[in-house]
């Protein structure tokens, strides 16, 4: 059943779950990505210069493929879901 909040109604912390896995992921492997977590990060910190041109198709394969492992592993998990 989608959105998650109608079967938990009185839970708001999903957000705070959200922002606590990104920042651990920031820590933990912040410095060898540049906290490039999505593709949208990766192209901006491209355009004010944090990340050279040449490299952005690394951030970008790296984040898309991320990204269709993660599908994947939920269709895997959860096919009845999908």
């Amino acid at each position: 059943m989608w959105p998650p909040a109608r079967t938990h109604p009185d839970n708001s912390f999903y957000g705070l779950a959200i922002g606590f896995t990104v920042v651990a992921g920031a820590v933990a492997v912040g410095g060898v990505s540049g906290g490039a977590f999505n593709p949208a990060v990766a192209f901006g910190a491209t355009l004010i210069g944090l990340f050279a041109w040449a490299n952005i198709r690394l951030y970008l394969v790296g984040c898309l493929a991320g990204g269709a492992a993660a599908g994947a592993a939920f269709r895997w998990l959860n096919p009845d879901d999908a």
